[in-house]
């Protein structure tokens, strides 16, 4: 078997065993209310630095602004003005390809 096929083999066993994991924890743990916040605002945020370092991240230790963070602004802007999501997203896009389109 190829090294790949080890690798998706481990990242299935290891994504059974967490699901696994959070099948088993108790009911009266997940029913206290700093674990129902924490699990309501944790995804927020991940979701925000994923963002955040895919936009602005270049390399292992540096930051760059190019029209990626032209599209992040116009999308962050749809989304201040309650525009649907799929507006939201074809804002962001045509933002980025214009920009790079005049650079």
């Amino acid at each position: 078997m190829s090294t790949v096929g080890m690798a998706v083999l481990g990242t299935a066993a290891g994504c059974y065993a967490l699901k696994l994991l959070g099948l088993s924890v108790p009911a009266g743990l997940l029913d206290r209310p700093l674990i129902r916040r924490f699990a309501a605002l944790a995804p927020i945020a991940l979701l925000a630095a994923l963002t955040a370092l895919q936009t602005f991240g270049h390399g292992a230790h540096g930051l760059t602004v190019d029209a990626r963070a032209a599209g992040l602004a116009a999308a962050g802007l749809g989304a201040w003005r309650r525009a649907p999501f799929l507006v939201v997203v074809l804002l962001a896009v045509l933002v980025t390809a214009g920009v790079r389109a005049l650079s």
